[in-house]
């Protein structure tokens, strides 16, 4: 599926957006960021400078290379390199976003693997959402944060080809094909997150296998654009922050 990619003022309107609309779903709150490629197939992206992600505005946004570094004297985010590892080595992802959203941090803490549960969710792996050891990596006594090119190549790599890696302790990663998809994903992995930890108290779920999540992902995530006009008018009517 694919959904248009915006150029110029109209992305940088449009991630300010997002970022406002992943902090009223709950995805972000006074951390995690929302990140852009600048044009399909670029070497650059577009991510805000060092802020919370509900203050964020299109002014805000700095254009970062592929090592992470920038030619603005604003400081930058520290895990800016999520994003410039995972734009390196994916050139279908187009935008990225990583959040420590509530739900979503307790599978990445267990032995249960997030899966999909909600045909909402079909984008997810449907036998385990895979999970970041930064420990693997970066020893036992770092602040879990990815904050090296080195790490956050580590990190694409567990990533590999899917849409969503969890982060032990930390939270998670989410990929798409455009900002419309990225969001969509991010929102509905917390939500199939929170519906999943509801079932597992109930008993064992019903999980989607393997052709019913790919079918859910090429129908109902090709409606992402409905969502994402849908989030952005909320916006729009909240007012400006």
């Amino acid at each position: 599926m694919t959904h248009p990619h915006p150029a110029g003022a109209d992305l940088r309107d449009a991630l300010a957006a997002a970022n406002r609309i992943l902090v009223r779903e709950g995805v972000l709150d006074a951390f995690g960021h929302v990140s852009a490629r600048t044009a399909p197939g670029a070497g650059t992206f577009l991510l805000s400078r060092n802020l919370a992600p509900g203050s964020v505005t299109p002014s805000d946004l700095l254009v970062h290379h592929l090592d992470g570094q920038i030619d603005d004297p604003r400081p930058p985010y520290l895990e800016r390199f999520i994003h410039a590892e995972i734009y390196r080595r994916r050139p279908d992802v187009l935008a990225v976003v990583h959040s420590h959203s509530p739900s979503v941090i307790p599978f990445g803490l267990s032995d249960t693997p997030l899966r999909p549960v909600v045909h909402m969710a079909g984008f997810l792996a449907a036998e385990r959402t895979p999970v970041y050891e930064i420990s693997d990596h970066a020893g036992d006594a770092s602040d879990l944060l990815i904050t090296s090119p080195e790490l956050g190549a580590s990190l694409a790599t567990t990533l590999a080809g899917g849409s969503v890696a969890l982060m032990r302790g930390h939270g998670s990663v989410t990929a798409g094909a455009s900002l419309m998809e990225v969001v969509y994903r991010a929102v509905y992995t917390e939500v199939n997150a929170r519906i999943q930890l509801q079932a597992l108290t109930l008993g064992t779920p019903r999980y989607l296998s393997a052709g019913e999540a790919k079918a859910a992902d090429q129908s109902v995530g090709a409606q992402a654009r409905r969502a994402w006009d849908v989030w952005r008018n909320q916006i729009t009517q909240d007012g400006p922050r």
